[in-house]
């Protein structure tokens, strides 16, 4: 290859473990302490502090503003500025040449009268500025979290879970309702529904930031790092059930129960009347921009369930003739004579569907719907994916057992930290030191492939979420050992050449090209073995084969790369004649 093919792939390569390793950098080094404990609190938390920050934000400019209405704006509220000066071109006002605190505010009651409520209005809009800056901002945290290399239980400390999903019973559960080629599709939908519904059942307990992932067929690991007292539920967390079900909405009921009724300013009921004894009254909610349940009014449904959710057998999102976007049910012979019946006597009410207790859809029956095949429209794509995993997530019955659960204290793993990376740092000290003293000049390439080659397992590592653990931190160290021996054969066979008379760049090139072969047969070696371990081995053994397996790698490619880079930059560019690399060498 080329010396500037060689240094443009270098660069390449680096690059990409600078966007790879950037989220795991902007997590561990730039974002505060403070800001890490509320990215990793559940969205829940997170929203409530949005708000609170922001309404704590917003009274703060105001009373700011209205203290001293021409003092200048802080830097910090450059972004507002930004927005006032869109609310003057957009109302063809002329923008100031320098905003002031009262200039800017007073931007955002344009087309407004000055009422209390105007007031009011404007400073919602206000507090909503400030909450989806606040939200944003958190939510990138978590993205880098969530795209960070994480420290493993053995680090950290926390608790670990493995569960195994009875798959076999899910399918046995739906009888002859699935023909033979669905069996794969429905077993892999029902794992993905399994871990988004264990995913979202931890968040809304609140416990720290987990690792959830797949395992095979029908297994699922959960890590959940951190100290946390709603760690001791965890068995009832996962294992819960969700409960779904359809009930006819009554109209005139819910019209008295407004009526009567008493409320928050929020909408939240006080107390409730109106109510006939056969009903109950249920919240509807939808998704906010965190991705979390929102009350939005109420609805008076029957206490009688129309139809369990347990008929249903399949669940889809399509489109109509004209574009629309709904969702499709097909209802098992029971579901389907049931269902039929209901739509028949009931046309032209609302029929709810209820999952724990929520109410997540209320749609209008337009006529008898026989055949068990059922169509709920009045959706967006987004809406209607979100309802086929709310009706998938609690209708699919896939039990799940607790196959094995350890508790690690953070105490040991603080412990295991100081004493992995003092190995780490020791280990990888003197060995560049050797290299310096044994090999002098050509060592110290040896010393900057040795730092990009841990530069780059970082970065895969972070690319790919892989956690770090005692054995992965092993594995690196044995890395460090085999590419020092790359590099160590690469010189020997470059001091034989030079023994042989050679000058400095055809003992170069001779010395690479003889050691090729013996470089690549040890590390495929070794790169299939690792490969092996890391798919029959789990746990300790896994995590020790996959550090390996990325070391392998990346000390094969700053071996017969960017060591072979240096040589020649020191050759062509430096005018180097002579190869420092021994003491007996000239």
């Amino acid at each position: 290859m080329k010396k500037r093919n060689r240094f443009l792939l270098i660069l390449a390569v680096l690059g990409i473990c600078f966007f790879c390793l950037s989220p795991s950098i902007n997590w561990y080094y730039r974002t505060p302490e403070a800001e890490k404990t509320i990215a990793l609190a559940s969205l829940e938390k997170i929203r409530d502090y949005s708000i609170e920050q922001a309404v704590a934000s917003v009274k703060s400019l105001e009373d700011s503003a209205r203290a001293n209405p021409q003092a200048e704006v802080p830097a910090d509220y450059n972004w507002l500025v930004k927005e006032a000066k869109a609310n003057y071109k957009k109302y063809g006002r002329e923008v100031p040449k320098e905003m002031t605190m009262g200039a800017m505010l007073s931007s955002f009651g344009f087309g407004y009268n000055g009422t209390a409520a105007d007031r009011a209005a404007i400073h919602g809009k206000l507090v909503n500025l400030f909450q989806e800056r606040y939200r944003q901002r958190i939510l990138k945290n978590k993205k880098n979290y969530a795209n960070s290399v994480k420290l493993g239980l053995d680090l950290a400390g926390g608790v670990n879970v493995i569960i195994r999903a009875d798959l076999d019973a899910a399918v046995a559960a739906k009888g002859d309702s699935l023909k033979p080629e669905q069996v794969a599709y429905f077993k892999q939908q029902a794992m993905a529904t399994a871990i988004e519904t264990i995913t979202s059942r931890i968040d809304r307990f609140g416990l720290t930031e987990p690792v959830i992932r797949q395992i095979g067929e029908d297994g699922i690991y959960i890590e959940i790092p951190g100290n946390d007292e709603k760690k001791d539920s965890i068995n009832a967390i996962i294992q819960g059930k969700g409960l779904l079900n359809f009930r006819l909405v009554d109209d005139e009921a819910t019209q008295n129960f407004y009526a009567n009724s008493t409320f928050t300013d929020e909408g939240k009921v006080i107390e409730a009347a109106g109510v006939p004894e056969d009903c109950e009254v249920l919240g509807y909610y939808d998704k906010d921009a965190y991705g979390l349940d929102v009350f939005r009014n109420y609805f008076v449904v029957k206490k009688e369930i129309a139809l369990d959710g347990s008929h249903i057998k399949t669940v889809s999102v399509s489109k109509d003739k004209m574009g629309a976007t709904g969702v499709d049910l097909s209802l098992d012979v029971e579901g389907g004579i049931i269902f039929a019946d209901v739509t028949a006597k009931n046309v032209k009410k609302r029929l709810a569907i209820v999952s724990d207790g929520k109410i997540k859809s209320a749609p209008s029956i337009k006529t008898a719907i026989p055949g068990g095949q059922v169509r709920v429209d009045g959706f967006n794509t987004e809406e209607a994916e979100n309802l086929q995993k709310v009706l998938e997530t609690a209708s699919l019955d896939v039990p799940l057992t607790i196959e094995s659960q350890q508790v690690v204290e953070a105490s040991l793993g603080k412990l295991s930290i100081k004493q992995a990376i003092k190995a780490l740092i020791l280990g990888l000290a003197l060995i560049m030191v050797f290299m310096l003293i044994f090999y002098k000049g050509a060592g110290f390439n040896a010393v900057v492939a040795q730092v990009l080659n841990l530069y780059i397992l970082f970065s895969v590592l972070s690319a790919f979420n892989l956690t770090l653990t005692l054995p992965s931190i092993a594995g690196m160290i044995l890395t460090i050992g085999m590419a020092v021996d790359a590099n160590v054969i690469i010189f020997e066979r470059i001091k034989e050449e030079l023994v042989l008379g050679k000058d400095r760049k055809a003992a170069i090139d001779a010395g690479f090209k003889g050691a090729f072969w013996s470089i690549m047969d040890s590390n495929i070696t070794t790169f299939i073995a690792a490969l092996f371990l890391s798919v029959l081995g789990s746990g300790a053994i896994q995590g020790f084969a996959v550090s390996l397996a990325i070391g392998v790698l990346s000390s094969v490619f700053t071996a017969l790369f960017v060591s072979r880079l240096m040589f020649d930059f020191w050759t062509d560019q430096a005018k180097k004649k002579s190869v420092s690399i021994s003491w007996r060498v000239k």
